[in-house]
């Protein structure tokens, strides 16, 4: 159990640092993760079922300005650890989802209130023309920082031991347990109408509405529609853009054709 630890300690670090010190790479996406925990722990079936479980309701999660939204990252890497090392059902690890979510939120409260303070630190040592030490801070210091904050909660979550989550889960009330199960479907329901939201538009809706009446009266699977909708991009880009002609203006500058003007151009 203790490697165990700390290898799903590392993946939450390594997820951690995704968009922050990796680049955009999508780590933290709860999908991925708990395919991560299932390649790690060698059950990836229940990795995948879990991730998809908490992706569908981190849809209508979004992170706005300062505003700290629940963890789902770090929601995603428990529940998914401890279906597959109790051999738990899929709704009972979900259970603990939205628990370990707010648990992380208020963990992220606390590490964004640590590199505030390290900023000051970073700002003063500038001043001071120490650029070293100012480098330190932001590079080494914030990062340390960020993945012990992810690291040491995991690790502790999943060294513990399976005895524990257990306690804690049979000290949950049973109408507790129901209604975080109910918001769990209410979060998946907000992510699918926010997606909704930016698809069905005059000039998107006919695409929504065509792969969704073809499985409902051709059958075709999820792969067979996403081939066929891949397809169809193809051959509607080619066609929009086939007229397009791109030359040479006398001073050496690209020029486009009248077709592709765009007014943004004139700023």
């Amino acid at each position: 159990m203790f490697w165990n630890a700390i290898i799903i300690g590392l993946i939450g670090v390594i997820c951690i640092l995704d968009s922050r010190f990796l680049g955009r790479l999508n780590f933290e996406r709860p999908l991925i993760t708990c395919t991560l925990v299932g390649v790690a722990l060698g059950n990836v079936p229940v990795g995948l079922a879990v991730g998809a479980s908490v992706e569908l309701m981190s849809l209508g999660i979004v992170n706005i300005g300062g505003a700290v939204p629940p963890d789902m990252c770090m929601a995603a890497i428990i529940t998914s650890a401890y279906a597959i090392l109790t051999s738990a059902t899929t709704e009972t690890a979900l259970a603990l989802a939205v628990p370990i979510a707010v648990l992380g939120q208020i963990i992220g409260v606390m590490g964004r209130t640590l590199l505030g303070m390290l900023t000051h630190v970073a700002d003063r040592a500038i001043e001071e023309g120490n650029f070293s030490k100012a480098r330190r801070v932001h590079i080494l210091w914030g990062t340390i920082i960020y993945s012990l904050l992810y690291f040491i909660p995991i690790f502790l979550a999943i060294y513990a031991g399976t005895g524990v989550v257990e306690a804690i889960v049979a000290v949950i009330p049973v109408w507790l347990t129901s209604g975080l199960n109910l918001a769990t479907k209410f979060l998946t329901a907000y992510g699918l109408a926010l997606l909704l939201s930016t698809m069905l538009n005059k000039d998107l809706a006919v695409f929504f509405f065509l792969g969704f009446f073809t499985v409902g009266y051709l059958g075709l699977d999820i792969t067979a529609i996403a081939l066929f909708a891949s397809i169809l991009a193809f051959i509607l880009s080619s066609l929009k853009f086939r007229n397009s002609t791109v030359g040479m203006s006398s001073g050496g500058a690209v020029t486009l054709a009248k077709d592709d003007y765009d007014p943004l151009e004139d700023d």
